[in-house]
């Protein structure tokens, strides 16, 4: 899988604003309690789907199914300016019952059917997170860069995937991944 530069971008600013729904700053389990509140606030989130895509999309996060993961995988390798809509996505993703009528409330947007399509290769991303740091960039400069950053890391690194997220192997291994992530983003470490 290829991804576009648009959606290479994209995705780590899609899971960053689903970590920070994850807990509270008691460290307790708030997901679903702040997901069903920005589903409510719907109707005033739309208007943010062309500023900062990410936020909006996360209402939707878990209400896809996806039938033909190649058409959206195809649908992720494509230019911003190229970007097919809901509408032609629609054989190959299913909408989860529950977000029906939010899909309806962004489609009367008038770039609704393309933030659809966006949402959709955000949450397949997501949800195929092993996938996503192997795929490689199409036609971005950066993309030898992004092989470059991996090997950095030392043989015992270990990041936690998104799978973690949900049920990490131990408090140990939490503390390393975190630790090696605050020394990825310059911060020292820790002794």
């Amino acid at each position: 899988m290829k991804l576009s530069p648009y959606f290479h971008d994209l995705r780590s600013a899609y899971q960053a604003e689903l970590d920070d729904l994850v807990s509270d700053s008691e460290g307790n389990d708030v997901l679903r309690k702040r997901l069903a509140e920005k589903r409510n606030e719907i109707a005033f989130l739309v208007q943010m789907m062309e500023l900062a895509p990410e936020m909006v999309a996360v209402v939707f996060h878990r209400g896809f199914r996806f039938t033909k993961p190649a058409a959206v995988e195809h649908l992720l390798g494509q230019p911003v300016d190229a970007l097919p809509d809901w509408h032609s996505l629609t054989h190959a993703v299913a909408l989860e019952p529950w977000a029906q009528s939010l899909a309806q409330t962004v489609l009367r947007e008038p770039q609704g059917a393309r933030f659809l399509a966006v949402a959709v290769g955000l949450e397949y991303l997501q949800q195929h997170a092993r996938m996503a740091p192997a795929a490689a960039v199409h036609g971005d400069a950066d993309a030898e860069d992004d092989g470059e950053d991996a090997a950095e890391h030392d043989d015992d690194y270990n990041a936690l995937s998104a799978d973690d997220a949900v049920d990490p192997h131990n408090s140990r291994t939490r503390e390393e991944s975190s630790a090696n992530w605050l020394a990825d983003a310059g911060f020292e470490r820790k002794e």
